[in-house]
């Protein structure tokens, strides 16, 4: 009895700590401190892809597979290679449309369409429930393992406990409390939970220090090192250690599998999108949640292959991390093992149930609402909805454990679920890039897709628990052996997780590529369809008209209405409008006042509230062929990029090659004593300074065709770029000394500062004539300081009339973003822009 409550004890402490640690978080956010601003703490939140399946499954996959355990850490090691490519993107689009959640993602990019939100949303929960479960059962069956010791259980006796002993039942309700405590804070869903984002990277480092400890004591602490356990398991003829155990085909569908999970999984994307700060950490996430993997992954199979010498092939290989060491006596490291466990499943517990409550919230409540013209306090009913999410989503996890938690089926619902998100796959990344993919083409891929999922994949789990009859599985429903579900058509040859994923996708992908093809995209679906293809690429902002005129009141009590008075006041404010005025509200608040709806109740509940409230044109011809050349226009820009790119990789090589070698011929003529001014030498030289010049004008053209240098560079890069060019078209000196990094701007204001010191510079070489300008770039004390000096003539700016020269519009850009315009010249002297503003969010406009 005192073992249990020492367990106990130390679990509570420990969930006590997580407490702390996510309040402390909150407490440092809220007083503008926040700690979650580093990269690291996003790669390591990431790892929350590690959970009790990872933990304590892949050593008794080990032990029946060897290295077949490998696919599922590098699954994720592919797809995070490729995270500039996509998982960049997807932040990206997210940040820009308030997208809040999976289900909001795709329902955003197909049409705003509530019906593919709310599909999305229940394939989810049905396909992450079983995961949930997965977690409780880990954490139940250790410290059941603990309690009693040292006597042997079956693992039967370890998951059938008494209700009011179940210790899964308590830690369920304790992470529902710690959910809705710290997940459910902000009605924004866009908002960062701070507290739990560090808390999730806390317990990332935890299990790491905690499996690497066991991995150590095992590996030199009861054997010789890596040599000795090895030639021990070889000399017992454990031969399935050192194998490859699975067929090429299950490694490579178990990589896609892992590879679509660290993506796609509701909990993932959550950390991994929703929570994300800067898509700048997705670079260090790269590497640094792949190494995280592989250190973690380096001592499965020593563990695997020691247990199976200390306890038999017959025992229980899951519980090896837990069981060599308590076997050996070593108590400190059992409990500091059965901490990182505890760590990985409440981690994917508290994530999933968030996210899961954001895509339930605002795909399904939220919708039926509105349908309802729900009139009472929406932000208060959505909150709740959330938060009475997150405990039924618990309960039916665990209520799944009950019932399934005895069965060694249980083992392969990780891989089921990771099957079940992976058919979101083609929506998301066709969406990405793809503009023809179509609401009705996701509609029907995704529902055949699950579809076949469930017939192959789920129902087979079924039977295996004795819910359903195995002569379904042997001879197929009604005698039709061609439906069987574990060989449709009669395929045969492929372990089941193989040929569920392989007619799954062939039917998801099939339909959404057939029907996309076949179907035509409505106007929303062609504006959506540009805004996240062209994500990179900052397109046009393509909104579809509306009918009813809208005063701004108006607009603020829906607002209000929808996520408080609070949100609605920091809303209009950040747009300088003042929310009681009885003006026409036009397309620019509209557009914004969705997208902070969307951030609170989704991009498809947020689009049926604008359309309740201002209506939406239906658009004809002329309308469309307006957006047609709107998309047009971005195309351009695309087009305009690529052809910037080919000439550098090109033409502009090819100068710069040519240079180099003309001065090389130069040199070598010098050294073999030729006359420097006879023919050859000349020739050379003139040579030379063609390509020279040559090479700077195809570099004005390059920066000329490159309109996102502004954005890729930051701005003292591209003021640089700018100025090379203007300084070889023009023929004057101009001199850039700024920082190597890039300024704490925001990109507004770097695109207007960018114009202001290309106004100057213009306006310097048409008035001034100088010879030489100098330019300057620096950060001081907090504030952005940018100096355009030339060395021309001056002129008196007392006389200059209003809007002379340009400072009229030079002024007003400077304004816009809160900062101060100084010009300094008189006729006698030269003359000085001098621009400065404030690098804290509030000093800029």
């Amino acid at each position: 009895m005192s073992q249990t409550w020492i367990v106990i004890g130390i679990s509570v402490a420990y969930l006590g700590v997580l407490f702390a640690i996510a309040f402390c978080g909150d407490r440092r956010a809220s007083s503008g401190r926040s700690i979650i601003g580093r990269g690291t703490v996003y790669a390591l939140s990431l790892s929350v892809y590690a959970t009790s399946w990872t933990y304590y499954g892949s050593v008794g996959r080990a032990a029946e597979t060897g290295v077949g355990f490998l696919p599922i850490y590098l699954g994720p090691t592919i797809m995070l290679a490729a995270g500039w490519l996509v998982l960049r993107r997807i932040v990206r689009i997210c940040r820009r449309h308030r997208v809040t959640s999976l289900a909001d993602f795709v329902s955003a990019r197909y049409g705003k369409s509530v019906a593919l939100g709310s599909l999305v949303t229940v394939i989810a929960v049905v396909g992450v429930i079983p995961y949930i479960a997965l977690q409780l059962k880990a954490v139940s069956t250790t410290f059941e393992i603990i309690r009693r010791a040292p006597v042997a259980s079956s693992e039967s006796a370890l998951t059938s406990a008494p209700l009011y002993q179940d210790t899964a039942l308590y830690v369920a309700l304790l992470l529902a409390g710690f959910t809705i405590l710290f997940g459910t804070r902000h009605l924004d869903a866009t908002e960062r939970h701070e507290g739990m984002v560090i808390a999730i990277a806390f317990e990332s480092v935890v299990k790491l220090v905690a499996f690497v400890s066991a991995g150590v004591a095992v590996t030199w602490g009861l054997h010789d090192g890596f040599g000795d356990l090895f030639a021990k398991a070889a000399d017992a003829g454990l031969t399935q250690v050192f194998g490859l155990g699975d067929s090429s085909g299950t490694w490579i569908w178990l990589t896609v599998l892992s590879a679509f999970a660290i993506l796609l999984l509701p909990r993932q994307w959550q950390v991994g999108v929703v929570e994300n700060v800067d898509e700048r950490h997705v670079k260090q996430a790269m590497w640094l949640t792949p190494l995280y993997m592989a250190v973690i992954s380096l001592f499965v199979l020593p563990i695997a292959a020691a247990g199976l010498l200390r306890f038999g092939p017959g025992s229980d290989a899951d519980t090896y991390v837990l069981t060599l060491p308590m076997a050996a006596g070593m108590d400190l490291l059992t409990i500091l093992v059965f901490i990182g466990g505890l760590s990985a499943a409440t981690g994917m517990i508290i994530v999933e149930t968030v996210a899961l409550s954001t895509m339930v919230s605002n795909s399904i409540v939220v919708p039926i609402l509105l349908k309802m013209s729900y009139r009472g306090d929406l932000a208060r009913l959505i909150q709740f909805s959330r938060r009475a999410s997150i405990v039924i989503v618990m309960l039916l996890g665990y209520t799944y454990f009950r019932f399934a938690g005895g069965s060694a089926a249980l083992a392969s619902m990780g891989l089921i679920s990771f099957a079940a998100v992976a058919q979101f796959a083609p929506a998301i990344l066709g969406g990405l890039f793809w503009k023809g993919g179509t609401r009705n083409g996701v509609l029907t891929g995704l529902v055949g897709g699950v579809v076949v999922w469930a017939y192959t994949l789920l129902v087979p789990s079924f039977a295996a628990v004795g819910w359903l009859s195995r002569g379904f599985l042997d001879d197929g429903p009604f005698g039709i052996r061609a439906l069987r579900p574990e060989h449709l058509l009669g395929v045969t040859g492929m372990d089941n997780i193989s040929h569920g994923m392989f007619w799954s996708m062939v039917l998801n992908v099939g339909c959404y590529v057939l029907v996309s093809l076949l179907s035509k995209q409505n106007p929303r679906e062609q504006a959506q369809a540009v805004q996240f293809v062209d994500a990179l690429e900052e397109p046009a902002q393509l909104a579809l008209p509306r009918k009813r005129i809208v005063p701004v009141s108006s607009l603020y009590q829906v607002v209000s209405r929808a996520v408080g008075s609070g949100v609605a006041d920091r809303t209009f404010a950040a747009v300088d409008t003042d929310p009681r005025s009885e003006e026409n509200a036009d397309a620019a608040l509209l557009r914004h006042v969705e997208t902070v709806l969307a951030g609170a109740v989704g991009a498809a509940s947020a689009q049926m509230v604008m359309t309740e409230v201002a209506g939406e044109e239906q658009l004809g011809v002329v309308a469309v062929m307006e957006m047609i050349d709107e998309a047009a226009q971005v195309a351009m820009l695309e087009e305009r990029t690529r052809l910037a790119r080919d000439l550098h990789d090109s033409v502009s090589q090819g100068l710069f090659s040519m240079t180099l070698h003309a001065r090389a011929v130069e040199l070598a003529l010098k050294r073999e004593g030729v006359d420097e001014n006879g023919s050859v030498a000349r020739g050379i030289r003139e040579l030379r300074s063609l390509t020279q010049g040559a090479l700077m004008e195809m570099r004005a053209s390059l920066f000329q065709l490159r309109p996102n240098a502004l954005r890729e560079d930051g701005l003292a890069e591209a003021v640089r770029k700018q100025s090379a060019a203007i300084a070889s078209r023009e023929g004057v000196a101009i001199a850039v000394e700024g920082p190597g990094y890039r300024l704490s701007l925001a990109e507004s204001a770097e695109t207007e500062l960018f114009r202001v010191v290309q106004e100057a510079v213009h306006n310097s070489i048409k008035h001034a004539r100088p010879d030489r300008i100098n330019i300057l770039i620096e950060e001081v004390h907090g504030n952005v300081l940018i100096e355009v000096v030339d060395d021309g003539t001056g002129f008196d700016p007392a006389a200059v009339s209003t809007g002379g020269m340009g400072l009229t519009g030079m002024r007003e850009r400077v304004q816009r973003i809160g900062g101060e315009l100084e010009v300094d010249s008189s006729p006698e002297g030269s003359t000085t822009v001098r621009v400065t503003i404030s690098t804290t969010p509030d000093g800029q406009g």
